[in-house]
């Protein structure tokens, strides 16, 4: 029989198109995640689901998919599942680290240079008609080039941003559990945390969310920057204290910051929105044609290792087998 596999909301490239090849897909085209009541009923005869980070998959709604026997998230995170649960039902759960570090890298240089270099600003300066001359002093920010930059947690994303250092000539310092080869050849320093705040022009984040980084950068370590640095997030939101942060900036307390990823997406504290020097984005640091596409794929291909009896690729929890 073949399986019965729900896909949760639109994804591109041929992902649904690989699936329908081994199971009958149930493809959900509107975009935004649904209400628990509503993603239960989608889910309940569900065999696979192939979900987004916005879906939750806790332990109340499977408790109502007796069917189900994988979870693939399309996303490197996956927080917004229960493992543990999903575990205990001998459900499978998978994930798509690797594909998305390039792209993600790419946007964390993109919220350096944004918000270092006041591009935002300058645009909405320009289209609004305000610029009326050249100024020596219109605008100015602050450089990028040979600066010290702090990454916190290195990792694939991590790497890949301090190898994007290099050719800006920066000093660049890292936090992890141990020393990271990859990091060392590219003449990155491991620091602890307190010194990388203390020394870092721009400190940017790249650690999972889990109880160990929850508001992993609150008012005290905000405080330990200097008043010049520039702090940024592509990471998971709640890594950051964002009412801190709203503070921190408002106060002067550190000059700026890049935020792709926010606590409660997608509201946003209202005294981070009109906090200055701050550049905003709507969760994109994967948002390319090619990158969502090879996520979606790697997602389908998960589902598909699995019911053609093997392990997935790439499996978060082999414990379910136990």
């Amino acid at each position: 029989m073949r399986p019965k596999i729900v896909v949760t909301q639109p994804i591109p490239g041929d992902a649904v198109a690989r699936l329908r090849q081994i199971g009958d897909v149930t493809y959900r085209t509107t975009d935004g995640p649904l209400p628990a009541a509503e993603l239960s009923q989608l889910l309940a005869p569900a065999d696979a689901v192939l979900c987004l980070l916005t879906d939750r998959i806790d332990e109340v709604l499977l408790a109502t998919t007796p069917r189900l026997k994988i979870v693939a998230n399309m996303a490197a995170g996956y927080n917004n599942i229960d493992v543990a649960a999903a575990s205990a039902r001998k459900i499978a759960v998978t994930n798509t680290p690797g594909v998305l570090s390039e792209s993600t890298a790419d946007l964390t240089f993109a919220l350096i240079l944004g918000v270092m270099r006041r591009i935002s600003e300058s645009e909405a300066f320009l289209r609004s008609g305000q610029w009326a001359y050249w100024s020596a002093t219109l605008l100015l920010g602050s450089e990028v080039h040979s600066r010290t930059l702090g990454i916190v947690g290195m990792g694939r994303i991590g790497t890949a941003v301090a190898r994007r250092a290099r050719a800006f000539n920066m000093r660049v310092v890292y936090t992890a559990r141990s020393v990271h080869a990859d990091a060392e050849s590219l003449g990155a320093e491991r620091v602890d945390l307190d010194t990388l705040l203390a020394q870092s022009d721009i400190v940017s984040l790249h650690v999972p969310y889990n109880a160990a980084t929850h508001h992993l950068i609150n008012a005290q370590r905000l405080a330990q920057m200097q008043p010049s640095a520039f702090l940024i997030n592509t990471a998971r939101g709640s890594v950051v204290d964002e009412a801190a942060l709203a503070e921190a900036l408002h106060r002067g307390i550190i000059a700026g910051a890049g935020i792709d990823v926010f606590e409660a997406e997608p509201t946003i504290h209202p005294q981070l929105l009109s906090a200055p020097n701050t550049l905003l984005l709507p969760h994109i640091g994967s948002a390319t044609l090619q990158t969502r596409s090879a996520m979606a794929r790697m997602a389908a291909d998960n589902i598909v290792a699995f019911f053609a009896g093997n392990r997935p690729p790439q499996l978060v929890n082999p414990e379910y087998l136990a």
